[in-house]
């Protein structure tokens, strides 16, 4: 028996795909929670194989509340489901080790196929969501070579000022190429960029 663990702001969300999967074979709903601190207290009570986890929700968002589920359980699984498949909230849930990214219009039986597989260990997506990931692989990001010298620095733990400095730039300079890099690279804080400039080969592996 497969547990699952619903989390979402939307009782009437939560309501309807617990009915959803209420007649799936070997799927139980063991737990809801309707944010990222009740996630995690269902998580350490219930120890739940996979969660079901919006996105967009009150106070700590679903890629925080990911984030915190797996630093509590590594063991589970984490499946976004939400209505929202921008690049950045793709990138961000996976950054985070979310299994999977499905969209709210998933069909019963696509909903309890992508619950089985991620249970096996298996990473499920929505077929669009992996079209954007697969485009977004094969497009070069462009940064300039001042950005990415930026980034490398950053790499190494240097804060703006320290950037500035070695480079002989203003601190403000410096902001300015950093903010051009997380919007080429659709992220949104410094640890974000320099995870995915090493996993594309913009920045060299130590």
């Amino acid at each position: 028996m497969i547990s699952v663990l619903l989390v979402d702001d939307h009782p009437v969300v939560r309501e309807g795909l617990r009915g959803m999967l209420s007649d799936e074979p070997g799927l139980q709903v063991v737990a809801e929670a309707a944010g990222a601190a009740e996630a995690v207290a269902a998580v350490r009570k219930h120890a739940p194989d996979v969660v079901l986890m919006d996105l967009r929700m009150p106070g700590a968002d679903g890629v925080e509340a990911t984030a915190r589920v797996l630093a509590q359980r590594p063991g589970t699984r984490v499946v976004v489901l939400t209505t929202y498949e921008t690049d950045a909230d793709i990138l961000r849930a996976v950054e985070a080790g979310a299994a999977g990214y499905l969209l709210k219009d998933a069909t019963r039986q696509d909903l309890a196929q992508a619950i089985r597989a991620a249970a096996r260990g298996e990473t499920v997506l929505a077929p669009s969501v992996a079209a954007k990931l697969v485009s977004r692989m094969r497009s070069p990001v462009d940064l300039s070579p001042r950005e990415v010298e930026v980034l490398s620095l950053v790499a190494r733990g240097r804060t703006n000022a320290e950037i500035g400095r070695e480079l002989f730039i203003s601190e403000a300079t410096v902001k300015t190429h950093l903010l051009r890099t997380f919007g080429k690279l659709s992220v949104s804080d410094r640890t974000a960029a320099v995870t995915t400039a090493l996993e594309r080969g913009i920045l060299p592996r130590a």
